[in-house]
This record gives structure tokens, C-alpha cells and sequence, in this order.
């Protein structure tokens, strides 16, 4: 894993996966991550994220990229073994990243966000993208933070 890196590249990578098409929003959160961290996460985690976009699986519920963000930080954080403590901290973790979001947008929900938008128009995906990039940002930040990485845009 890296010693160093670049929430903004990290943000920036994030929004042009979704951007492109490569991705959608929880899955671009989590490669990003993968990525740019050069983490020795499996693919699979990134096959893992791909059940929450459009509100997990398209019931437009929880936004799919903070779904992708809490998957991260479980990642880093998460508990493998039943009982272990850690996980309160993993929940406190994955709190403060859903409630910057809704500090931000006011809720998590993606049905309240499109309301009135056309899912293939380009005003929902220019939605979509910014929120998969603050929502890696956060993460990362989060991520950067806890595990005392060097964020070189500073």
C-alpha cells in the first residue's frame, strides 16, 4: 500500500470512471480507492459494489456512492473475525462519511435527489459523477487520516 497519495487524483479518477462509463457510482468509489491507494484488494471488492448503484440495485434507496464509500472503509477498518471489537470504530468511520453527505445534500436518498430527472439525461449523470467524486474524496480523506498517509496535495 501506498505511503502517499492524492485525494484529488483519487477524486478525479472516481468521476471520470463514472464519467466514462466504465463504472458506475459505487463501483468508480471503490476502484479508485483500489487504485490509487494500490491496495491488494481483490477485484472481486469492486464486483462487490456493483449491486448498489441507482440506490441499491436501481430501488433508489441509499445513494450507491456512499454505499461504495462505506464498502472502502470496511475494507480498512472492517472486522474478518466475529466479535472483534473494531467494528465500533468501522460504524463511527462509516457514519461520519454518510453524515457529510447528508450535511452536504440532505439526505442519502437517490430517489429524493433525481426527483424529476430523466435517469439518462445529462443532468442526472452530471449529479451522479459529482457525488461518486466527494463521496471518494471523503473516503479517502477518512482513509488518509486514520492510517497517518501522506495526502501529497498538501
Amino acid at each position: 500500500m501506498k505511503k502517499e497519495v492524492s485525494i484529488k487524483k483519487i477524486r478525479n479518477d472516481a468521476e471520470e470512471l463514472f464519467r466514462k462509463g466504465d463504472f458506475y457510482c459505487s463501483e468508480a468509489v471503490v476502484s479508485s480507492i483500489k487504485n490509487n491507494f494500490e491496495i491488494d484488494m481483490p477485484d472481486e471488492m469492486i464486483a462487490m459494489a456493483s449491486g448498489f448503484p441507482i440506490g441499491i440495485g436501481k430501488s433508489k434507496c441509499v445513494c450507491g456512492a456512499v454505499s461504495g464509500g462505506i464498502l472502502t472503509i470496511g475494507y480498512f477498518f472492517g472486522r474478518t473475525k466475529g466479535g472483534d471489537p473494531k467494528v465500533q470504530k468501522t460504524l463511527q468511520l462509516a457514519n461520519e462519511l454518510q453524515q457529510s453527505f447528508r450535511d452536504n445534500h440532505g439526505c442519502l436518498c437517490c430517489h429524493v435527489h433525481t426527483r424529476g430527472m430523466d435517469m439518462a439525461s445529462g443532468e442526472h449523470k452530471k449529479q451522479c459523477i459529482s457525488f461518486t467524486g466527494e463521496v471518494a474524496q471523503k473516503a479517502a480523506e477518512i482513509i488518509v487520516r486514520e492510517l497517518n498517509i501522506k495526502n501529497i496535495d498538501e
